[in-house]
């Protein structure tokens, strides 16, 4: 049975950081795409950035972004450093294993308020 449990989110005031976890169990990680997504109050779920089994960010552009993801197989661990949030930031964040994805965590709420 896969699991994928994120962690990291909180309150953060606009301009902050936070650093989001998902730690993948059940499946080899290093052979599936990781990505992280989030869904606002009232949007549909959308994705935010992604890697690949390869280590290939996507958008290939993703650094040059506030957010950067960032994966470490030896604990089955994906990131995602995000910076200089702001309010429209607010959402539930996920992650996402495979292309589909076809397995999802329960997510973390990130709220960017003054």
């Amino acid at each position: 049975q896969v699991q994928l449990v994120e962690s990291g989110g909180g309150l953060v005031q606009p301009g902050g950081s936070l650093r989001l976890s998902c730690v993948a169990s059940g499946r080899r990680f290093e052979d599936y795409t990781v990505a992280w997504f989030r869904q606002a109050p009232g949007n549909e779920r959308e994705f935010v950035v992604g890697v690949t089994w390869g280590f290939r960010r996507y958008p290939e552009d993703s650094e040059k972004g506030r957010f950067t993801i960032s994966r470490d197989n030896s604990v089955n661990t994906v990131y995602l450093q995000m910076d200089n949030l702001r309010p429209e930031d607010t959402a539930v964040y996920y992650c996402g294993l495979g292309y589909g994805p076809d397995y999802w965590g329960q997510g973390t709420q990130v709220t960017v308020s003054s």
